[in-house]
């Protein structure tokens, strides 16, 4: 059996599979149905500095291939999750990853100080894609100054592995991750969801309560993918690849694209085990290839 372990910063994965935020709740709701301690991490779902009640509905639609979704974040705020969530899930045998979001700077950052005083939480992931409230609304993850002010503010206030998600709605990924990079980031994650939307022509409407959604699942990956081979190319730090992977075939192309890991979302909607089954369809490839190490392929291209 091949060696699986990977290294983000300073955080060890027992392998590179991971699950993505938003679809696995806090790892608890599938407890009973994956095996936890198999996976490589868990990201939890979107915490913000304060409570969150999300967008009307509806707020999810399937497409073509994928699945749209403007939830908006909904959550109970960090400090319900320190003091509820946190002693339930502490003890979970991997990785747990909190998926960080915000509206300002000074938010992010006392988000993450508060997260960075719980001792089993070995890292977070900053959602750099919400709407900064000072710009109008535009997306932190849109501009490299706003990135990398957000990254900046979080760093000064968080001292372990800090991951940072970028947006592919722009026009160059390659200058947000180095902007996040040189903020301070020890691994960046992508893709988010890209914008998209969908329309009811019987109801002459929209199909989501705010017209528009994030689209994520297997349409979503070419773009995926093209975008973790640029980022490889243009930072130093480790890239985590998501988008549209539902198969082990589909993680394998994005670690020979540059990616040390990958994050499992919208799949787990349609196969709850899909992680261990892409985590074994890993393991028995680099056994036909005889490969030792799975490393041996990280950013083979």
């Amino acid at each position: 059996m091949a060696g699986l372990n990977v290294r983000i910063g300073s955080l060890e994965l027992r392998n590179p599979v991971m699950t993505a935020s938003g679809t696995f709740g806090y790892g608890l709701e599938y407890a009973g149905l994956v095996p936890i301690e198999e996976l490589g991490g868990i990201v939890v779902k979107g915490t913000t500095l304060t409570p969150r009640e999300g967008n009307d509905y509806p707020r999810m639609a399937e497409t073509a291939g994928g699945m749209l979704n403007c939830v908006g974040l909904q959550n109970k705020g960090v400090d319900y999750f320190c003091r509820t969530i946190y002693p339930r899930i502490a003890d979970l045998p991997t990785n747990i990853i909190v998926n960080v979001s915000g509206s300002s700077p000074d938010d992010y950052a006392a988000c993450a100080e508060r997260i960075n005083a719980l001792e089993r939480i070995p890292a977070i992931e900053l959602n750099i894609s919400c709407p900064n409230v000072k710009r109008g609304g535009m997306a932190f993850g849109v501009h490299p100054e706003s990135a990398k002010s957000v990254v900046s503010a979080v760093r000064a206030k968080y001292d372990k592995t800090l991951l940072v998600k970028l947006s592919p709605n722009v026009t160059d990924i390659t200058e947000i991750a180095r902007a996040a990079e040189d903020g301070g980031a020890d691994a960046v994650s992508l893709i988010n969801t890209l914008l998209g939307t969908a329309i009811d022509i019987e109801r002459r409407c929209f199909k989501l309560s705010i017209g528009t959604g994030g689209l994520s699942g297997p349409a979503v990956k070419p773009v995926a993918l093209r975008m973790v081979y640029q980022v490889a190319k243009a930072v130093k730090i480790p890239v985590i690849g998501l988008g549209g992977i539902v198969c082990a075939a589909d993680a394998i192309e994005f670690l020979m694209a540059g990616a040390t890991a990958v994050e499992i979302g919208t799949a787990n909607f349609i196969d709850p085990a899909v992680t261990v089954k892409v985590l074994d369809g890993i393991n028995d490839w680099l056994d036909r290839h005889g490969c030792d190490d799975v490393n041996e392929i990280i950013g083979c291209l």
